[in-house]
């Protein structure tokens, strides 16, 4: 077994997969329609299966030649020995957040700020008039479609990482260990986001998609299919950077944001700051954390000054 077999097993075995239920979504695209009911529908990665005791499995880093113990992000230095293991996740745990809820306000950081706001303000400008092209029918067919997506990207990480463990393989241990920090990185963004925007989806209420609607995680903003999808394939993609890694992996999350928007779950705007989001917490996550030794995508010994 190899890497590119457990990606493809990955994907081959989401085909097989049921999704359990976890959020609901209205049966039909407008609101009003006599027959509307709420039915169950599936979600990405749940918390309670998040395994935060992975992320610090990885051996730690260790200076290269002619470089100073300085100059090593506090990341794999601040953690002291006598740490007990909840200790460690924890402390790791909120320097990730740290890094992530600060990383838009970096200098750095302001060539894509920019583009992210206009088409974030954009996208919610034109949201009912794109709403309103969109085809109507094969909404089951969308909603499948975007499930087999996000369980092949799911299904691929958990394939590589058991290929790693099984075979003490470094780099695949660390792709699994990055990828479920990750996920746990993206709930603790998303969580927040969907209770303070509280927006109705395009088929509840008056079919605005007003905000501020709701307290739950069961809402329209951000898109968090997209979110946690677009996260993990970012981790794949950098970790493997070959061509037809990063096709699935992109692919995969690409098909997922088109049928969750086909499917009617979410407005334009939604799935733009889902994507969005979910691509830059995973790519963060991976040149904060990532071996340079491992991937040559990993530009971590270049940005040790800035990393959290």
């Amino acid at each position: 077994m190899d890497i590119r077999t457990a990606l493809l097993a990955g994907f081959s075995a989401a085909l097989f997969t049921v999704a359990a239920p976890a959020q609901t979504r209205f049966a039909c695209p407008q609101p009003g329609t006599e027959g509307c009911q709420a039915v169950p529908r599936s979600f990405g990665p749940s918390v309670s299966n998040i395994d935060t005791s992975a992320p610090d499995a990885r051996p730690q880093e260790t200076p290269t030649p002619g470089t100073s113990t300085a100059d090593i992000p506090a990341s794999s230095s601040s953690f002291k020995q006598e740490d007990s293991f909840l200790t460690r996740t924890f402390k790791r745990g909120l320097e990730d957040q740290k890094g992530l809820y600060t990383a838009p306000f970096k200098a750095s950081n302001l060539k894509w700020d920019v583009p992210f706001l206009a088409g974030t303000g954009a996208f919610l400008a034109t949201d009912r008039r794109i709403e309103g092209h969109l085809p109507d029918g094969h909404f089951q067919l969308y909603q499948n479609s975007s499930n087999i997506a996000l369980g092949g990207i799911a299904a691929s990480a958990a394939g590589i990482w058991a290929y790693g463990i099984k075979t003490e393989n470094p780099h695949a241990k660390e792709t699994g260990e990055l990828a479920l920090e990750t996920a746990a990185n993206t709930f603790l963004i998303y969580a927040p986001m969907q209770l303070i925007a509280g927006r109705q989806r395009p088929g509840e209420g008056n079919g605005k998609g007003d905000f501020l609607q709701h307290h739950s995680l069961n809402t329209s903003f951000p898109g968090g299919h997209a979110m946690f999808t677009w996260g993990l394939a970012s981790v794949i993609a950098h970790e493997y950077p070959k061509p037809w890694v990063k096709t699935l992996a992109y692919g995969a999350a690409l098909s997922l944001t088109a049928s969750r928007f086909l499917a009617r779950d979410h407005w334009s705007s939604d799935m733009f700051v889902g994507s969005a989001l979910g691509f830059a917490i995973g790519t963060n996550i991976f040149h904060s954390r990532c071996d340079p030794e491992l991937s040559p995508s990993c530009h971590r010994h270049t940005r040790r000054k800035d990393l959290p």
